[in-house]
């Protein structure tokens, strides 16, 4: 206890301890070398974009492309290793160069977090736009879209000069072949463009991507780059089959050419195939159809199989060499992911509030990382064996309970189902399951953490946390980890908290109950500053009765209070074991075409465009199985040999034998969680947050120092509070969004 308090007041950079004077120079050396890391990333970076830019030219990047196959042509692997290692090896690199800077970084450390008493501008938090089709965009995520467009009108452009000047020539001395030639070429170089943008396309939906990870974005919200490609990509592969089909309706051969399947040159019906899927994909990905019916986008996005495959089959090995390294790596993951997915966790507890909320707690090894916001894909076969759903961990990652859990609101269908099959498996709405009662018949599959590497919430001294309804999940983590970091005296930057909970009827008060914060720290008022300030906007007075009406329940497991845990495969795992896993599939795909070159394609004289492709795409997915596979066994085999470790320790640290406790057993009765005694706190019924008189009196309260402002909720919401951010930012002479799947983060 004198520890905790001793460590309370020391400042945020505890000084070092007799033993561990070595300890700055090795921090200061694995720092250079990252730095060295991240400047080589950024120039093979530069060089994959000169590439990128180049290409289009006629005479410069013809000339440095037919130089270089000239020149690497004489390998084994012909023309298409040398396109693959100018368009697609940069990608790799970059991938091997980030898997040695993050194992390098090691654990992550809080000590280059510091109090800023002035507000500074930072491109990552200061939103620019804040409403449109794009929804919330920072002004880093807007120079990344200038720049990017700038690019895509680059590669218009010179692709056009080429087209203008034999439409000029076609002007001169006009004929149909002229004209013909002419949008021949257009389709052609609209293809090119296409490969151009699937280069990038499949970076960002890459869940475990070690190249998002490096420069922390996480992927709920790189998803939305992802969703601007894909509509970029389709607009331009639709004008291109736009091009060829205008030209065969004007030779009247549409049919025939439309099932051609040539083994010279590229084949047609392939390109159908693949435009196919594409515009199907497209068409169910528009908001109105994702949003009314989510299935029908999921399973047709599984088309994207059918898509990649016949592409390949489409422009062959070498063209399709182009866009190969981000699909290789998005192939990696998605095989991780699917191994990862296998394996059924058990629910070791089960809450039903009274607002129709569910929280699932399931256990999870202790080498497994998270920071709060993380989320994780959940499926549970009892209710469907295809969905999967995104939920917002709700434990604090520094509870060192190894249990996560999460907050499920019943929203609709599968949440609806969810519930309903609890209650019918453990009693009617309203009573308490029996303290023995076993909830093993509930199993799920679990694909994550995903999220930050970084825990950015914990570098403000002041904090604003903007909720609208289930969205208070991944706050009650947030609170959770600050409390038991100040409870443990390890470094915590936030001081003033305040919490604005947006609510539509006040039973879903009782979402604060999963969290009891005077337990996790005692004396909170001491540590923290918190406010917590609701809105129940479709009520305009308290209920009658206090909640004694609608009483929730708790199933508990006797003989799985850890039960089978999650897997580390994915998320914020092992960063030496997923490195060793990506770069020995890398390896193995070199390996794997070298041996199909030496001992098939050029013995035979194997030149069939298609059946090249096809080869090659073969050859990624056997890497990925037979060189990457045995990585996975074996890091599977370590992690139970890690787990088993960890059931001894706490084995003999608890001699006594284990019998059935509840794990939560704090299902509150009343409106407001009695346990918040030190917590400053209000409920305004009938009226919506006015977020220009919040962050007003904010502002004049705590004065013109940095404070975080994160939001979780509807895009309205987002909306809101990013317009009233930007507002007060811009007139406080402070600018300052790190975001999320469904929150984002902003400087006030």
């Amino acid at each position: 206890m004198a520890n905790a308090q001793h460590s309370a007041d020391e400042p945020l950079l505890p000084s070092l301890a007799d033993g561990e004077n070595e300890k700055p120079c090795r921090s200061t050396f694995a720092a250079f070398f990252r730095l060295v890391l991240g400047v080589a990333m950024w120039l093979v970076f530069g060089f994959w974009v000169v590439v990128m830019l180049i290409s289009p030219l006629d005479s410069a990047g013809n000339m440095y492309l037919e130089n270089w196959t000239k020149v690497a042509s004489g390998s084994i692997y012909g023309i298409t290793g040398s396109i693959f290692l100018v368009f697609s090896g940069p990608v790799l690199l970059i991938a091997f160069l980030a898997i040695v800077s993050l194992n390098i970084a090691g654990e992550k450390e809080l000590q280059w977090y510091e109090s800023r008493k002035r507000p500074r501008f930072r491109l990552r938090t200061f939103p620019v736009l804040v409403s449109g089709p794009l929804g919330v965009v920072s002004a880093a995520e807007f120079v990344g879209i200038c720049l990017f467009v700038l690019f895509a009108l680059w590669v218009v452009c010179a692709y056009a000069t080429d087209i203008l000047d034999h439409l000029w020539e076609g002007l001169q001395a006009p004929s149909d072949g002229k004209w013909l030639e002419i949008l021949e070429r257009s389709g052609l170089h609209l293809g090119s463009i296409v490969m151009y943008c699937l280069a990038f396309l499949f970076l960002p939906i890459t869940r475990g991507s070690v190249l998002l990870r490096i420069i922390d974005i996480p992927f709920e919200q790189a998803t939305r780059y992802h969703i601007w490609l894909g509509h970029l990509t389709m607009c331009f592969i639709t004008l291109h089959g736009l091009c060829y089909i205008i030209i065969w309706v004007m030779q009247g051969v549409l049919l025939d050419k439309i099932v051609e399947w040539t083994d010279d040159g590229i084949s047609n019906l392939p390109g159908v195939i693949t435009i196919s899927a594409g515009l199907l994909m497209w068409v169910t990905s528009m908001p109105p159809v994702r949003k009314k019916q989510f299935e029908l986008f999921f399973y047709t996005h599984q088309l994207y199989v059918v898509f990649v495959l016949f592409l390949a089959l489409h422009v062959g090995d070498f063209i399709f060499s182009i866009a190969a390294g981000g699909i290789f790596l998005f192939v990696i993951d998605r095989f991780l992911r699917f191994c990862q997915s296998r394996r059924t966790v058990d629910v070791i507890s089960v809450t039903c509030l009274p607002c129709g909320t569910v929280e699932l707690v399931f256990s999870k090894p202790a080498n497994l990382r998270y920071n709060a916001l993380s989320f994780i894909f959940l499926q549970i076969r009892e209710l469907s064996w295809l969905q999967w759903h995104p939920f917002s961990v709700s434990s604090s990652p520094s509870a060192g309970d190894n249990r996560i859990s999460v907050l499920v609101k019943a929203v609709g269908e599968w949440t609806d189902k969810l519930k309903s099959n609890v209650s019918h498996m453990y009693g009617a709405e309203g009573e308490r399951a029996l303290p023995n009662q076993s909830c093993s018949k509930i199993k799920a599959s679990i694909e994550g953490p995903y999220g930050h590497e970084l825990p950015y919430h914990l570098t403000y001294e002041n904090l604003i946390l903007v909720a609208g309804g289930s969205g208070i999940a991944p706050f009650l983590a947030i609170l959770g980890d600050m409390l038991h970091l100040k409870k443990q005296g390890k470094p915590c930057l936030p001081k003033n908290v305040i919490v604005i909970w947006a609510i539509k009827k006040s039973d879903e008060l009782h979402l604060l109950s999963t969290a009891d914060m005077d337990l996790i720290c005692p004396n909170l008022s001491d540590r923290l500053n918190l406010e917590v300030c609701v809105y129940v906007t479709r009520e305009s007075d308290p209920p009658l009765e206090e909640g004694n009406n609608s009483e929730g329940f708790t199933c508990s497991v006797s003989s799985l209070l850890r039960g089978r845990g999650m897997s580390v495969l994915v998320g914020t795992g092992n960063s030496i074991w997923s490195g060793l896993y990506i770069i020995s599939s890398v390896i193995g795909f070199t390996v794997l075409m070298a041996l199909l070159d030496i001992f098939y394609i050029n013995p035979f004289n194997i030149v069939t465009w298609w059946y090249r492709g096809l080869l090659f795409v073969v050859c990624m997915l056997a890497s990925v199985i037979l060189f990457g596979g045995p990585v996975i066994y074996f890091w599977h085999r370590w992690e139970k040999t890690v787990l088993a470790a960890e059931e001894a320790e706490d084995a003999e640290k608890d001699n006594r034998p284990q019998q059935s406790e509840s794990v939560h057993t704090n299902i509150m009765q009343d409106n407001f969680a009695p346990e918040y005694r030190s917590v400053s706190r209000s409920i305004h019924y009938g009226a919506r947050p006015n977020f220009e008189e919040i962050f007003k009196s904010v502002s004049e309260r705590w004065g013109n120092v940095d404070i975080g402002v994160i939001v979780c909720g509807p895009m309205t919401l987002q909306s809101s509070v990013a317009k009233q951010c930007r507002s007060q930012n811009l007139r406080r002479g402070s600018l300052g969004p790190v975001f999320h799947f469904n929150s984002h983060s902003f400087d006030l």
